[in-house]
């Protein structure tokens, strides 16, 4: 989680572009070497700091399979 002093109103958040558009989705917002990612149906909730390095692997993994639910 990041501190409560972090402003995370100001920044450019996106969800994905393949998103279904069903609710049930994320959104992600750049910030110096870290990636925030929150709720997109609870904007105002909790947010994640990812490590920029961290992120870029999980995309490398989900894109090879690796969290598909027949791997699992």
């Amino acid at each position: 989680m990041i501190p409560n002093s972090l402003e995370v109103g100001g920044l450019q958040w996106r969800t994905a572009r393949r998103s279904a558009n069903n609710g049930a989705c994320v959104e992600v917002a750049p910030t110096a070497g870290t990636l925030l990612v929150r709720d997109s149906q609870d904007q105002a909730g909790p947010v994640v700091a990812y490590a920029g390095t961290t992120w870029r692997a999980f995309l490398i993994e989900a894109k090879q399979g690796q969290f598909d639910l027949d791997r699992l």
